[in-house]
Formats: structure tokens, C-alpha cells, sequence
């Protein structure tokens, strides 16, 4: 896959193919959608499948001061697009000079004179240009002047009719129902970052926790859940079931939000280790406790009942994706 920043710098083997637009954030089973369309119409037609998205997201950039929404950042959502075997993705900086492009300017200039698009797909909900002007339906009115076509992929739903969309997806994993967002996403959701030094109070009470730092995610549900983590070895990544703990740490004065994770069975050192945490269910919600001895007794039975949930799943030793069985 090659990674492209600017309009005029797509290599020329690449132009005239067919592009997917969307920002995509959390590529979830509707993405994949749009996306599988795309790769089909492009190797029906014998040329490249690209696609286009935007970096910050639209709605970081129009407001700033959000609490953190996204399912994938960006380098996330590069590795997660690199496993779909695209040819191109091209990545639009959304600022404010991109901003006031109108729909039949981003048309024309990026669309037809950047990227040489032959043959445009989108989701049927996809808006773009100044003031959301821009659609499918516009797409097709300038498609026949410019020579090229259009495809929109209906809207989708999953299982009991909710949408595969990254709102309700958001919706979920904020009610800490990892199953439903997973049966959108067609994966358990992940953090991942690298593992910072904390406090080891973890390490004191024979718990010892690997601490990731939560700065450009959504905020799940606060508490307990049961995880499976990825962690890099040898260019591979192997997964281990664990427990670990999304919140503020109330019982000890804690400010600041982090997901502390502790790998079962695992004696190795994980201090700047590159780590993959997959929230599988929610045990508890975040509790303050009186003292130390409470804590441990909690995290003994948390550990116990994350053990429990873990084994009712056939997870493989390692794999891209953390799989769900999707029911029809």
C-alpha cells in the first residue's frame, strides 16, 4: 500500500483507479463495505483501488476542544487499512483552507485532477465540501461531465437492526458493551500505545500492571473489563489473556485517565513495550476502596471472573484481529 500526503505526488501507476472517501474512523463492517466495493469495481476494471481520507478528523478540527471521540488515530487506522491490501491511501489534511473547498472544487481539483479517479464509491450517508454540500447525488451529477462514475453502498445494519455506524459504536463501548461494538466493528475493540512507567502499586500488591497512556481515544465505560493484549515479539504480535483497568484510579487521588493491564501468567518485562489491548467484556465499574488489603481482595476476584469470561472464547495464539463470530 502506498501512503500518499498531497494531490500531486500520486505516482502515475496509481492514478485512474478507483477511489473509496471516507474518514472511516474505526473501520468498522460498514467501511469494509464501501471499501470491498470498491476493490470489486476496481478489479473488475483492471486498475488501482485507492482510498481517501482526512487527517485531523473534520469534526476534531471544527471543534477542537471535544473530548476525545475517535476509535482508531491515525497511525491505528493506517495499520488497520494495510490489512485490506489497498493500493493507495491517500491521506487529505483537513484544514482550514481545505475547508472552504466547495463540493464541485474538492471534485474537480482532488478528485479528477489529483487523483485521476475513474470511478468514485462512497457510503450513501457520506457528505463532503464547504457546509456538507456535497453527496452521492451531487457526485453523480458532475460524474458524466467529467467522465467519471459513482457507486454508493446502502446503508447497513447488524445484528437487531443497529447501524454500522462509528457513532453507535461510540455509543456502545461508552455503556462498556464490547460485544455489541465488536459485532459492528467485526473485531474487538483496541487500545494500544506504549507501555509507560507508572507507580508499580500494581507490582506492590502482586498484581504488576502495564500502564497506556489514553490521550487521543474514546473514553469507554470506566472500570474492569477482561482483555486479550497483543504484545510485540520479534515482529510478531502475541496475544495473552489479561484484566486491566480503564479509569481514574479513585482511591488513590488519581486526575488523569489510563488503562492499566495485567497479563495473566506473563513473568517477562513490558516497560516500553509497543502493546495491543482488546476489550473483550465489562466486569465491574471503577470503586474507590479504604485501604490496600480491599483492592487486592477486589483484584483477585476481578481476576478470577476475567479468567472465567476468557475461557468461554476460542481465541488463536496470534492474529491481526482479535476475532468475533458474527452472527447472520
Amino acid at each position: 500500500m502506498r501512503l500518499v500526503r498531497h494531490f500531486d505526488e500520486v505516482p502515475s501507476e496509481l492514478r485512474g483507479g478507483v477511489i473509496a472517501l471516507g474518514n472511516f474512523d474505526g473501520l468498522h463492517l460498514g467501511h469494509q463495505a464501501v471499501i470491498g466495493e470498491a476493490k470489486r469495481i476496481a478489479e473488475k476494471e483492471k486498475v488501482s483501488a485507492g482510498l481517501m481520507t482526512f487527517e485531523p478528523h473534520p469534526r476534531l478540527f471544527f471543534q477542537p476542544d471535544l473530548e476525545p471521540f475517535r476509535l482508531s488515530p491515525f497511525r491505528i487506522k493506517v495499520r488497520l487499512i494495510e490489512t485490506l491490501n489497498v493500493d493507495l491511501l491517500y491521506v487529505q489534511k483537513f484544514d482550514s483552507e481545505f475547508s472552504q473547498r466547495s463540493a464541485e472544487n474538492f471534485i474537480e481539483e482532488i478528485l479528477m485532477g489529483g487523483l485521476g479517479a475513474t470511478h468514485v464509491v462512497v457510503g450513501d450517508d457520506y457528505v463532503f465540501g464547504r457546509g456538507r454540500s456535497g453527496n452521492a447525488e451531487v457526485l453523480a451529477k458532475h460524474a458524466s461531465r467529467l467522465g467519471f462514475k459513482v457507486t454508493s453502498v446502502p446503508e447497513l445494519a447488524g445484528q437487531g437492526g443497529a447501524r454500522y455506524s462509528s457513532t453507535t459504536i461510540r455509543d456502545r463501548l461508552a455503556d462498556g458493551r464490547c460485544e455489541d461494538a465488536a459485532r459492528l466493528l467485526g473485531r474487538y475493540w483496541e487500545i494500544e500505545g506504549r507501555v509507560e512507567h507508572g507507580d508499580q502499586r500494581g507490582r506492590f500488591m502482586g498484581f504488576p500492571t502495564a500502564n497506556l497512556p489514553h490521550r487521543d481515544y474514546l473514553h469507554p465505560k470506566k472500570g474492569v473489563y477482561a482483555v486479550r493484549t497483543g504484545i510485540d515479539q520479534s515482529g510478531q504480535t502475541i496475544w495473552q489473556n489479561g484484566i486491566a483497568n480503564f479509569g481514574h484510579r479513585p482511591t488513590f487521588d488519581k486526575k488523569d485517565v489510563i488503562l492499566e493491564t495485567h497479563v495473566f501468567d506473563y513473568e517477562e518485562d513490558l516497560y516500553n513495550r509497543h502493546l495491543r489491548v482488546a476489550l473483550i467484556e465489562h466486569i465491574r465499574p471503577e470503586m474507590k476502596f479504604d485501604n490496600v488489603d480491599a483492592i487486592k481482595a477486589q483484584i483477585a476476584t476481578d481476576c478470577g471472573t476475567a479468567r472465567e469470561i476468557l475461557e468461554r472464547y476460542d481465541f488463536p495464539a496470534a492474529a491481526p484481529f482479535v476475532p468475533v463470530v458474527l452472527s447472520s
